[in-house]
């Protein structure tokens, strides 16, 4: 394994050039040294005790062609999820003004297709430029987009695109046969190119080993430019899905909750300015966990009762373990995004 340089994890540079043996040596810290390092590194570019709220709505559930074998969405999946069409535009600014009011700074849209159509794009425009009047941050989950999509929601406004990468390279395979990894990669170019902020993140306790944790923080981190936001998400295993029934009632159906927050520090030292998000599976979590996670350099969480058709903690719950922890909702610009606008200035 590979000499691990304290430098690498203390300076207040960005690296893009991390070895697989670096991150994997990150790994095998004690973690206590590695909590230390992550939030050396997390107070380096981000205000301590300070969380980014947002919330995420399903714009259209259900039915889509993927086969991801993690989503209970997906046509191939027996979730008993029913195929909805695509919400209408004045219904969703209605849940974006809910969520403005609660408290969210970032309001997430997500639609289950392979990709949106042309049709779609009028009222997908009309959303984004909706939210954005309200003074929110706009993000989008649509599945994989053309250069010419991507520069239309550019053109609205769109602050961010989330298109996560879900695992490792190696694994992507075994997870899901409908598309490549290297598609994932070729939207989040189209995304890039057309100067919109990207939101890329993937899944973990889908059986995955170490190695795969290892192999999608390389992933991520080697990017020419990290994403702006990383969410790591804990697999919700849901039955009727093809990992929801093969995990079911098996030591692999969760991860080790210290796993977990390793994961999160490595993400943290490797793309130290990136907001790394604690997403799916939190309401299952334990607060002592998501107070490690936060320790670890987490600083984005999804509020409300629901995830796109998954559960969540809820506004009560979370308010009360801020007030348990002293945390505080974020109110100031994001670290990348302020680094952009006083280098357009």
């Amino acid at each position: 394994m590979e000499r691990l340089d304290v430098t690498t994890v203390t300076e207040a540079t960005t690296r893009n050039d991390w070895t697989r043996g670096e991150i994997a040596a990150l790994f095998e810290l004690p973690f206590d040294e590695l909590m230390f390092r992550a939030q050396t590194v997390h107070r380096a570019h981000h205000a301590p005790s300070q969380v980014q709220m947002c919330t995420l709505l399903s714009i259209k559930t259900g039915g889509c062609p993927e086969d991801c074998g993690y989503c209970s969405q997906s046509v191939a999946a027996d979730s008993g999820v029913k195929a909805t069409k695509l919400m209408e535009v004045q219904s969703v600014l209605q849940r974006a003004a809910e969520a403005r009011d609660a408290g969210s700074q970032r309001f997430c849209m997500g639609a289950a297709w392979r990709n949106p159509k042309d049709r779609d794009m009028p009222a997908i425009i009309q959303m984004i430029q909706g939210v954005r009047g309200m003074g929110m941050e706009t993000c989008m989950t649509l599945g994989m987009l053309t250069p010419a999509q991507a520069a239309q929601l550019a053109e609205a406004g769109l602050d961010y695109y989330n298109h996560n990468i879900d695992t490792s390279p190696e694994r992507y395979g075994e997870v899901i046969t409908t598309r490549t990894f290297g598609e994932r990669l070729d939207t989040l170019e189209n995304v890039r190119q057309a100067g919109i902020n990207v939101c890329c993140g993937g899944i973990v306790g889908m059986g995955e080993t170490r190695e795969d944790r290892v192999g999608f923080v390389h992933a991520l981190a080697t990017l020419q430019r990290h994403p702006e936001s990383v969410p790591v998400n804990a697999l919700v295993p849901v039955k009727g899905t093809v990992l929801g029934d093969m995990l079911a009632d098996t030591p692999l159906a969760k991860i080790d909750e210290i796993e977990f927050v390793r994961t999160v520090a490595v993400a943290r030292i490797t793309m130290p300015m990136s907001m790394v998000r604690l997403s799916a599976g939190r309401e299952s979590m334990s607060e002592s966990t998501q107070a490690l996670c936060f320790m670890a350099g987490a600083n984005s969480i999804f509020t409300g009762d629901k995830l796109l058709t998954a559960g969540n903690r809820g506004d009560s719950a979370d308010a009360a373990l801020f007030a348990k922890l002293g945390v505080r909702p974020m109110v100031a610009e994001e670290p990348m995004r302020q680094r952009m606008c006083e280098a357009a200035e």
